[in-house]
Order: structure tokens, then C-alpha cells, then sequence
């Protein structure tokens, strides 16, 4: 199936004009709270993270500050650990599995790793349910240098200050059935090129970076979450999402030419988790308990290196 089919939105064959990103921006709508949802939830982690707003988004009158966590009890002799969710703010299960690992599992971990925690880098996002920033940007195609997305390049610059050699970075998303039906098609309007969809694999799985795939890390990962939900299979071409399977559960990006959030550090060991909350096996509690068991199931592997 491809996605070269007319859209609500601009011309058939023709990228789209700032209007029709206008267009775009001004039919989106708020559909929950990035406040009452995330926000406030990170009061109640103080006692045991320091609290830093490394940047703000001002979209439309909007307001949306950015925060970040690090452990209290940070000593420069651990390893640091970098946690992200959000990077696509409609992948629920990323920011909340984020802020229950941290109120959850983080405390058996802080006297081994340093924690760094972005739980929420697109707030608009997570409130409008959109893939896009309100420029029509993708924000995890938007990790590079002088980045035209406000919420990559705050991330960017917040991790420059910080100053420290990460040895692992996590990275939470989900793969929904809207990618097919929305986000996708949207994206061949915007850019008129051809998209191709593919069946959104049923299941859990991981995109390592092909520079450094760390086959055994990964692998560490899927058995760990296999304690809580399935991990998808592949399709008949042995792919996931039009890639071929680097092992079971995982395929491989080249996270930093793509832009990736993956991508955004030198660690030498970085995962993106993909849950897939549609899957009629899964509910919204057991997708946040899925990234919480990517997390520590990560955490367990380096702590036995």
C-alpha cells in the first residue's frame, strides 16, 4: 500500500506551502493535559531527583516549560544512564513508563548509575496526540546541528551542558495504528513523496543503532519484556516496519544520520523501545510496565558486564 493518495491538506504532487502548514497547525486540537498529566507528577519524585527546566516551547500563546530529572545523589564515579520519552508526544506509554520507572524501579539502581530523565521532550505533541511539533517537524528526524525543531535542539543543548560521558541511553516510544492512518499519509502530502505503509508489527520490539548494535544488550532487553508482554514477529519478508530483522525482536537504524534522539549521545550502548498499544493483548497499564522492564532489563545487563 502507498500513500500518494489525495489529502485533506494542500495539492496532490505538491509539497506543502507554509499556508497549508498553517492550515495543518490551526485543525489541531487539545485532547489532554500535559500539566495535569506529567507535570505534576514529577513534584513527587524530588526527594530523590533534582528537578531542572532545561528549556521552554512557546507555541501559539502556549507555554510549555521542559523538564528534566537527575539523581540526587549524583557521584561522578557512576555510570550515567540517559532516559528519554516523548520525543513524539502522542507515544503515551514512553512518557508515562519514564515517570513510573523513576517512582518505581529507579531506587534499586541509584547507588550503581547516575540518572538523566527528559520524561516529556514534545509537550504540544503529547497534548494534540501528534507525531509533528506544530511546524510540521518531526522531532526524531530532528537530532542534528542548528535543528529547526525547538524541542530537539532544547535536548541538544541541555545535553552539551551537563558535560558527562553517557554509558547507555534509552529511548521510549510506541508504534500505534495511526502511523498508517494519519501520520504517514500526512507525511506524503507534506513532502509529496510516496510513503510505503507497512503492517504495524503486533507486538514489542527495539531499533539499535546499525553503527553499534550491541546484539547482546538488545537481546538482554527482549527478554526482559517478554516477562510482560509479546514481542512481535516478523512479517513474511523476516521485516519489521520495511526493515529487515536483525535478531529477534530487533532491527537496526542508523540513528545519527537519520537524526534520531538514539542518536544523541556517544554512548556506546542506545536502544529505542517501540510498544504497540493498539494490539488487542495489551492494555495502557501493561505498555507502561513494558518500557519499565526495557529500562531495567538494560540496567541489569550493564550492571553484570
Amino acid at each position: 500500500m502507498n500513500t500518494e493518495a489525495a489529502y485533506a491538506i494542500g495539492t496532490l504532487g505538491k509539497k506543502w506551502t507554509d499556508g497549508d502548514k498553517e492550515i495543518w497547525f490551526q485543525q489541531q486540537q487539545k485532547k489532554r493535559s500535559y500539566f495535569e498529566e506529567v507535570v505534576t507528577k514529577l513534584d513527587d519524585l524530588s526527594a530523590d531527583f533534582i528537578i531542572e527546566q532545561y528549556g521552554n516551547l512557546l507555541y501559539d500563546a502556549e507555554n510549555y516549560p521542559l523538564y528534566a530529572l537527575k539523581s540526587a545523589n549524583w557521584l561522578a564515579e557512576k555510570p550515567v544512564i540517559l532516559v528519554t520519552g516523548g520525543v513524539h508526544g502522542y507515544e503515551t506509554s514512553g512518557v508515562q513508563g519514564a515517570i513510573r520507572f523513576l517512582k518505581t524501579a529507579a531506587e534499586q539502581y541509584q547507588a550503581q548509575f547516575n540518572f538523566v530523565v527528559l520524561p516529556c521532550i514534545s509537550p504540544w505533541g503529547y497534548e494534540t496526540i501528534n507525531r509533528w511539533n506544530p511546524l510540521t517537524l518531526d522531532p526524531n528526524r530532528s537530532f542534528f546541528d542548528n535543528s529547526p525543531a525547538q524541542e530537539s535542539s532544547a535536548v541538544m543543548q541541555y545535553i552539551k551542558t551537563l558535560d558527562v560521558e553517557f554509558l547507555a541511553h534509552i529511548d521510549l516510544h510506541e508504534t500505534t495504528d495511526s502511523d498508517n492512518s494519519e501520520f504517514r499519509p500526512a507525511l506524503a502530502a507534506k513532502d509529496a513523496i510516496e510513503q510505503k505503509n507497512w503492517n504495524i508489527p503486533d507486538g514489542f520490539y527495539l531499533v539499535g543503532d546499525s553503527k553499534k548494535p550491541q546484539a547482546i544488550f538488545q537481546k538482554a532487553i527482549i527478554e526482559s519484556v517478554k516477562q510482560v508482554t509479546h514481542i512481535a514477529p516478523a512479517d513474511s519478508d523476516n521485516k519489521l516496519i520495511g526493515v529487515a530483522l536483525a535478531q529477534f525482536g530487533v532491527i537496526n537504524y542508523a540513528a545519527r544520520d537519520l537524526g534520531l534522539c538514539m542518536g544523541l549521545t556517544d554512548a556506546p550502548y542506545v536502544t529505542t523501545t517501540e510498544v504497540y498499544p493498539d494490539s488487542p493483548r495489551v492494555d495502557d497499564e501493561s505498555c507502561i510496565i513494558a518500557q519499565v522492564a526495557v529500562i531495567t532489563g538494560a540496567l541489569n545487563y550493564l550492571l553484570a558486564l
